[in-house]
C-alpha cells in the first residue's frame, strides 16, 4: 500500500528529473541539435568540455555567477538585522513581513519592468534623484557594463529578502527566552547577547539559507532574461542564460548539455565544501 501511495511521486521524479539528468549527461559528450532527430547524435568525447574552457562568453558567464554569489551573504545579513528589529522593536510585525515578502510572490516580469523604469538612465527616478543631489553624470545602471551586474544583484537581494527574513524570524522565536533573561541578569549588553546567544543559535538557519541561496543564485535565469537579456556586452550573462541561448537559439544541444554538467559540478563542489565547513561553525 505504501508503494501505491508514493508510486505517482516516484514516477514523476523519474520521468521529469532522473531520466532528463541522465540524458543530459550523455548528451554532453555529443554534437547534436534536438531539431535533427536522435539518429543524428554524434559522440565526440570531451571535445565540448575542451571548447567550453576556450569559450570567452561561457567563462564570462561562469565568472558572473561567482560574483553574484556575493548577493547571498549580503542579503542574509540585511534579513537578519531586519528580523531582529521587527521581532523586538516594531508594532504589528506581521504587516512588515508581508511587505518584505511581496517581491517574492510578485511576477518576475512585473518586477523587472518596474526596475527597468527605476534605473532608466535618462528618465528613471533613481538618476533623477541623484541629479537633484548635484551628481552631473549619474550611472547608466543596466545600460552600463560596469553597473549592470551590481544592479541585478541589488534586485536579487530585494526579491529574496522576504524569504530570509521570515525564516530568520522563525529561528529567533525558537531561541529560549531564558537565555536572554540569564544574560541580562549577568549584566550582558544587547550586543553581547546578540553575539553570544543569537548568532550561535541561528547558525543552523544561516547554514540552510546559505545552501539554498547559493543553489538558487546559480539557477537565476528569468530575471536576467527579462531585465537585461544578458547584456550589455555579456556583463550580466550567467551559465543558465548562456545554456538557454546555446540550446534553444543556437540549437547546439550537446554543447549546452556540457554547460549543465559544469554547472552541476560547481554546485556539487560548493555544497560539499559547505557541508564539510558547517562542522566547524554550525551549532545544533
Amino acid at each position: 500500500m505504501g508503494y501505491l501511495f508514493v508510486g505517482p511521486m516516484l514516477l514523476g521524479v523519474m520521468i521529469f528529473t532522473l531520466i532528463p539528468m541522465i540524458f543530459s549527461f550523455t548528451l554532453s559528450f555529443t554534437k547534436w541539435s534536438f531539431v535533427t532527430g536522435f539518429d543524428k547524435i554524434k559522440f565526440i568525447g570531451l571535445d565540448n568540455f575542451r571548447a567550453l574552457f576556450q569559450d570567452d562568453v561561457f567563462l564570462k558567464s561562469l565568472g558572473n555567477n561567482f560574483i553574484m554569489l556575493l548577493a547571498v551573504p549580503i542579503g542574509m545579513v540585511i534579513a537578519l538585522l531586519l528580523a531582529v528589529v521587527i521581532s523586538n522593536h516594531v508594532y504589528a510585525p506581521g504587516a512588515f513581513k508581508v511587505i518584505y515578502f511581496m517581491p517574492q510572490i510578485s511576477s518576475v516580469v512585473a518586477v523587472a519592468v518596474v526596475w527597468q523604469v527605476l534605473f532608466h538612465p535618462s528618465y528613471g527616478p533613481v538618476n533623477g534623484f541623484l541629479s537633484a543631489l548635484g551628481m552631473d553624470n549619474p550611472p547608466k545602471w543596466l545600460a552600463d557594463p560596469n553597473f549592470a551586474l551590481p544592479s541585478v544583484m541589488l534586485l536579487m537581494i530585494w526579491i529574496d529578502l522576504g524569504v530570509s527574513l521570515i525564516i530568520y524570524n522563525a529561528g529567533l522565536k525558537n531561541i529560549p527566552a531564558d537565555l536572554y533573561e540569564a544574560a541580562t541578569i549577568d549584566g550582558a549588553s544587547k550586543w553581547a547577547q546578540f553575539r553570544s546567544i543569537t548568532l550561535p543559535l541561528l547558525t543552523p538557519t544561516t547554514f540552510f539559507l546559505l545552501v539554498t541561496g547559493i543553489i538558487g543564485n546559480f539557477k537565476s535565469f528569468a530575471l536576467i532574461k527579462v531585465l537585461t537579456d544578458g547584456g550589455p556586452a555579456h556583463s550580466t550573462s550567467v551559465v543558465v542564460y548562456d545554456m538557454y541561448q546555446t540550446a534553444f537559439v543556437d540549437l547546439q544541444t550537446g554543447y549546452a548539455s556540457s554547460m549543465v554538467m559544469i554547472l552541476f559540478l560547481c554546485l556539487l563542489a560548493i555544497t560539499a565544501l559547505q557541508w564539510i565547513g558547517q562542522k566547524f561553525w554550525v551549532n545544533y
